[in-house]
């Protein structure tokens, strides 16, 4: 068996590649670059999902970043559990042919549990009082423990929020140099986060996003000099590209306007209360799965849908089949953004009446994607004193929220889920390996199966 670097790097596109990212050029002009076509919706556990079992939402299941889990009339983000990813692993199918194949597994998302040879994947230490420290999950034990001696603490707010930037990145990348020096799988798989975030921010087309490209470029140069070091075969994928946006669609304040979705009042304060609404919106960037009680209402719920300026198209039951996306964890209807829109979870109407998680970094609370969660709120003082005050009492265990982001996405310059409008918008596959002919984008479902050609060197 060969031994494969597979290497998920959030966001990154084939327009980015060029003079000025040496590392990502030199592994394209070894093998090649071929952009991809991502699943509906290009989002990071869908298409990761796809990545590793090579099929389409209708078969793994995982229909977007989260979804409604009707049985407990809850909606549910970012959850871990790897047996939530229905069909074969990549390394399943490895495993087959070669009883004797490893992996690891360093922060791909559906991590935990997953029956891998050794996993870190973040997971912070929730505490009764209130407090929330990093963390991460690891498997074996001992491994996890042998890498958090070497490196310390997982930086979890650099790996998402208002301050995530390069250092969770960095420490991903020393964390899995160690791992292939100490356990040197065959198949050695690492999520870089880094990108995500400036484009969000600013926009992909934003100079300091562009910056964040060639920062990127070079923290991996290390881990790939490692690599070719133990001749390993290099693979360089992304799970969709980002695009500029320019405003929120409301979508959920739409469908609350017309009478389907419910609320429950709460002191001052109001939240979804999706198990007694009629229909109701999951919002995941640019898509939203939107689940109907009662199929009767469809139709309707169709309409206010198809009437909701920056709406491109809505999903029925037909549509979906063609897109890969008839699984019962789907919403009855899919929405699907305008270009440069992207949805908002909020159900709210009056901003006095949002839950208190809204103005918070909590991403397993809130019944949609947020990423007003990325930035500090500009209408607040003194942030700075806020902070460190909101600190000092977790610190002396007294119960605060860190209510720090803004309730609403006016700043956000970035978005993705949508399928691109061109191969150099979409997802990328680099390698230092001869691609499969052709210059058309290649499907996502098919990358595993040539990564695993790449293993046994067939072809």
């Amino acid at each position: 068996m060969n031994r494969v670097l597979w290497v998920c790097c959030v966001g990154l596109t084939p327009d980015l590649v060029d003079d000025r990212t040496p590392t990502l050029s030199s592994i394209r002009n070894e093998g090649g670059l071929r952009p991809l076509t991502p699943p509906l919706p290009a989002v990071t556990c869908t298409s990761q999902s796809s990545l590793l079992t090579g099929g389409l939402p209708s078969q793994h299941g995982v229909v977007g970043n989260g979804w409604y889990f009707r049985d407990l009339a809850e909606v549910w983000f970012w959850r871990q559990s790897n047996r939530l990813v229905q069909g074969k692993k990549i390394w399943h199918e490895a495993r087959e042919r070669n009883s004797g194949f490893t992996v690891c597994n360093m922060f791909w998302w559906y991590n935990m549990y997953a029956d891998v040879d050794w996993s870190l994947t973040p997971r912070p230490l929730y505490f009764a009082d209130g407090r929330k420290l990093p963390g991460v999950y690891g498997s074996p034990y001992g491994f996890r423990k042998s890498i958090e001696q070497e490196f310390s603490t997982f930086p979890l707010f650099q790996f998402w929020g208002p301050g995530a930037g390069i250092q969770s990145t960095q420490w991903i990348l020393d964390a899995t140099r160690f791992a292939m020096r100490t356990v040197d799988p065959h198949l050695m798989l690492v999520y870089l986060p880094h990108l995500d975030y400036d484009f969000q921010r600013y926009g992909p087309d934003a100079q300091v996003s562009r910056q964040q490209v060639e920062v990127l470029d070079a923290a991996m140069t290390p881990l790939v000099e490692d690599a070719r070091r133990q001749g390993r075969s290099i693979v360089i994928t992304s799970e969709y590209g980002i695009t500029e946006v320019t405003s929120p669609v409301h979508i959920n304040r739409a469908l609350r306007e017309a009478g389907f979705l419910e609320t429950v009042p709460l002191l001052h304060m109001e939240n979804l209360d999706a198990g007694a609404s009629r229909a109701f919106a999951v919002a995941d960037h640019q898509i939203a799965h939107v689940y109907v009680r009662d199929v009767k209402d469809i139709p309707r719920v169709r309409r206010v849908l198809e009437a909701l300026d920056g709406v491109d198209t809505v999903l029925g039951a037909e549509e979906k089949i063609r897109a890969g996306l008839d699984h019962p964890r789907s919403g009855e209807l899919v929405a699907v953004a305008e270009k440069k829109r992207w949805f908002s979870y909020y159900f709210w109407l009056d901003d006095s009446r949002a839950p208190d998680y809204a103005p918070t970094v909590d991403i397993h609370r809130k019944p949609g994607y947020d990423p007003a969660e990325l930035f500090l709120d500009p209408a607040k003082r003194f942030m700075p004193v806020r902070i460190a005050g909101k600190v000092l009492a977790k610190k002396l265990k007294f119960r605060t929220l860190f209510d720090v982001v803004p309730i609403h996405g006016d700043l956000v310059r970035g978005s993705h889920g949508r399928l691109p409008d061109t191969p150099g918008e979409g997802p990328v596959l680099i390698a230092d390996s001869p691609l499969p002919p052709g210059d058309e984008p290649m499907p996502m479902t098919s990358v595993k199966d040539w990564v695993l050609k790449l293993l046994f060197a067939e072809g």
